[in-house]
């Protein structure tokens, strides 16, 4: 069925929803419901990422996601964000290979790499770890004072994790936060001294990470640079490849997990019967962190780039197109989700949420993002703390990463 054309909105005028103003102000969800209503697959002609098809529902999602050989990730094509060219690069567009750029063959070889140490067991390993930074960082907050919960909650736990994985200077973690916001920051990717903005940032991090792998090369362990090495798939990688790879990993393992975490304190102030229930009942936790996670989706969109002239629901793709996969629409789909802009921490089909992804890039990280959650959710109902916000959040305005510069709360007890 041609859904395109049947619905009664087809000649809906385009919605840039890649503004950032959007995002900055929290004003994305009536554009999209807009969309998902009555145009779900609309041509963007015009935007300061140049013109892109906007997906907006949870099949059609899902069905591109499932079609790597039409629907490219890959870096040589302009990569994973709507801001990468498709044709010459752009002046300073630092094009950098990583496994979720990259298309099968090369995407599996490297992704079975750096997979294993996501695994559950690896997993289930780091969790004494984790409950006891996550104890210390909970009992080193005050009670009863206003302070950036993003800062010092959600920003040190996910940066002290990332530390931990690469086995970096824990001095210096403060580090990977400034790299992973260059590197998730599609806006500096708008115009040439924007990109050498980031390019900086991005070799800074190369040359910090160059140092470290030849330490491990000299004294290997079992944390991440220590696994590269020693795969044929990642040791003999190029600069821009192995700075395209520590991207992925940093914004992967920092700002998703840390936006959730914000999204935790955020979105259970504003439902406090969903709050009041949890407290009642810690056994919903696991099932109220898939909850969180879809209803904040750290990461907006992800791209791909049509590999040859295709039809999805009446919609004519020309190859070279670029497609945007509004996982923070699909994660709102009324037809998947009942009352989606509600957190409901009970939902039945919470996991149902695109916040990871699906099919070959999948999150590889998943485990670790979970787990993390979890044990801040758990230690929380421990020591029986409730975060109660205290002004409207600082959000980031990016398409890309959907997050927060400062939730400022007060800590109670119930």
């Amino acid at each position: 069925m041609n859904i395109a054309a049947a619905m009664p909105g087809a000649a809906l005028a385009p919605i840039d929803v890649s503004r950032p103003e959007l995002y900055e102000g929290e004003g994305w969800q009536e554009p999209f419901r807009q969309l998902r209503a009555q145009c779900p697959i609309q041509y963007v002609p015009d935007s300061a990422f140049g013109p892109y098809w906007s997906v907006t529902t949870h099949k059609p999602i899902v069905h591109i996601e499932a079609l790597p050989r039409i629907f490219s990730s890959s870096w040589e094509h302009g990569g994973i964000a709507l801001p990468g060219s498709v044709g010459e690069p752009m002046e300073n567009e630092l094009r950098t290979p990583m496994f979720i750029a990259m298309d099968p063959p090369q995407h599996t070889a490297q992704r079975r790499t750096i997979a294993p140490s996501f695994g559950p067991s690896e997993v289930a390993a780091m969790k004494r770890e984790v409950q006891q930074r996550t104890a210390e960082v909970l009992d080193s907050l005050p009670i009863g004072e206003a302070f950036n919960w993003t800062d010092r909650v959600s920003i040190e736990l996910t940066t002290g994790m990332l530390a931990k994985l690469f086995d970096f200077p824990w001095e210096q973690r403060h580090k990977l936060t400034y790299w992973s916001d260059m590197g998730g920051n599609v806006e500096l990717m708008k115009d040439p001294d924007g990109m050498a903005r980031r390019n900086a940032a991005l070799f800074e991090m190369g040359a910090a990470f160059a140092e470290l792998w030849q330490h491990k090369a000299a004294n290997p362990g079992k944390d991440l640079i220590s696994v590269m090495l020693r795969s044929d798939a990642m040791s003999h990688m190029s600069q821009e490849e192995f700075i395209g790879n520590l991207i992925l990993l940093i914004v992967g393992g920092n700002d998703t997990t840390r936006n959730s975490m914000s999204a935790f304190a955020w979105g259970l102030h504003q439902f406090p019967q969903e709050r009041a229930k949890l407290e009642a009942d810690p056994a919903l936790i696991p099932n109220a962190v898939q909850e969180l996670i879809r209803w904040q989706t750290p990461l907006a969109h992800m791209r791909r780039t049509v590999m040859e002239d295709t039809e999805l629901d009446g919609a004519q793709m020309k190859k070279g197109d670029k497609v945007a996969l509004w996982y923070i629409s699909a994660n709102r789909d009324e037809t998947v989700f009942d009352r989606p802009d509600e957190v409901i921490i009970d939902r039945e089909n919470a996991r149902r949420h695109l916040s990871f992804g699906y099919g070959i890039h999948r999150c590889v990280g998943a485990r670790v993002a979970e787990l993390q959650l979890t044990t801040l959710l758990e230690e929380m109902a421990k020591r029986r703390l409730r975060a109660n916000v205290v002004e409207e959040p600082e959000r980031v305005a990016t398409c890309f990463v959907h997050g927060y510069k400062r939730v400022m709360v007060e800590l109670s007890h119930y």
